[in-house]
């Protein structure tokens, strides 16, 4: 398994996160199985967060045992200091532990939201005595949405984050004013030795309203093996990234960790030849200004 350091966290860690949404709705057997399938081939980083539905229950059982050997990640999405205070304990009550490598303010894409986090009394002021008190070691900043690494970027100005996960696919990176926001993010996070991991690197769309969905992920994904190598490509490609999550889908992620062990089999040249020609490739975040 390919590993990248986490900036100036220091953890060499799997390229791929193993994504906990994935384990929101799924029974403890079906978990355990997924669970020991990222360990046998040598995922280290495990990311979830209190909304994940069953998900911190589910990892529970595993901590006692694994606790030393994998980078732990979880997220609030509470706004308020006292909220968010009250679902850090929660999520270490659930995850069975005395503290995690990292916690996360979650889902923060708009200026709007980040002002939420930032302001007095606000979720920021709940990570960092948390902090203090010893139950998390890093502080951290997520978001969805076109307007993401714009806002991750301000966030930095605000406060020194320790690490960034922001959305980046193919698609993405070929709306012109994404592209800028994510290059300017890149960079700053380069020059502070910040770790940018990244999500939705096999998305390939929103669900169509009244389809019927084969997957338990938010948006429709490839699962096509030949374009997820694709996509995984580009993502572990870009100057900058230290990893992306898997997707939201057991079923999913064997042929994600298989994508990640081929890893430097394909390259540049074909696998934007499989991108650029995918019909109904488009954001996951719903219409968005033209594609370069």
């Amino acid at each position: 398994m390919l590993t990248r350091r986490l900036g100036k966290l220091g953890f060499m860690s799997s390229v791929v996160m193993f994504g906990g949404a994935k384990l929101g709705n799924v029974s403890q057997e079906t978990a355990d199985r997924s669970i020991a399938f990222a360990l046998e081939h040598g995922v280290n980083h495990i990311d979830t967060a209190a909304s994940y539905g069953d998900s911190e229950i589910r990892l529970g059982p595993w901590m006692p045992k694994i606790r030393d050997r994998v980078f732990l990640a979880t997220k609030t999405g509470a706004r308020t200091r006292e909220k968010a205070l009250e679902e850090i304990r929660r999520s270490l009550e659930r995850l069975q532990v005395e503290s995690v490598d990292l916690l996360q303010l979650h889902s923060v894409g708009t200026l709007e939201e980040l002002d939420k986090c930032t302001a007095k009394g606000g979720a920021l002021e709940a990570a960092i005595e948390a902090k203090e008190r010893g139950w998390i070691k890093a502080i951290g900043i997520t978001g969805h949405g076109h307007e993401a690494p714009a806002t991750h970027l301000e966030a930095l100005s605000r406060f020194p984050f320790e690490a960034v996960l922001c959305p980046l696919n193919y698609r993405l990176y070929s709306i012109p004013a994404y592209r800028e926001d994510f290059d300017a993010l890149v960079q700053e996070t380069r020059k502070r030795d910040v770790p940018l991991r990244v999500i939705k690197a096999i998305a390939k769309r929103p669900w169509e309203e009244g389809a019927k969905r084969k997957y338990a992920t938010w948006y429709e994904p490839f699962d096509d093996q030949k374009i997820i190598d694709a996509c995984v490509h580009f993502v572990l490609s870009m100057d900058g990234v230290a990893g992306f999550a898997s997707a939201g889908e057991v079923e999913l992620f064997p042929k994600i960790v298989d994508a990640v062990e081929r890893f430097g089999s394909m390259t540049n040249e074909e696998a934007e030849a499989i991108l650029s020609q995918l019909p109904d490739y488009a954001s996951p975040f719903g219409a968005s200004t033209s594609i370069a």
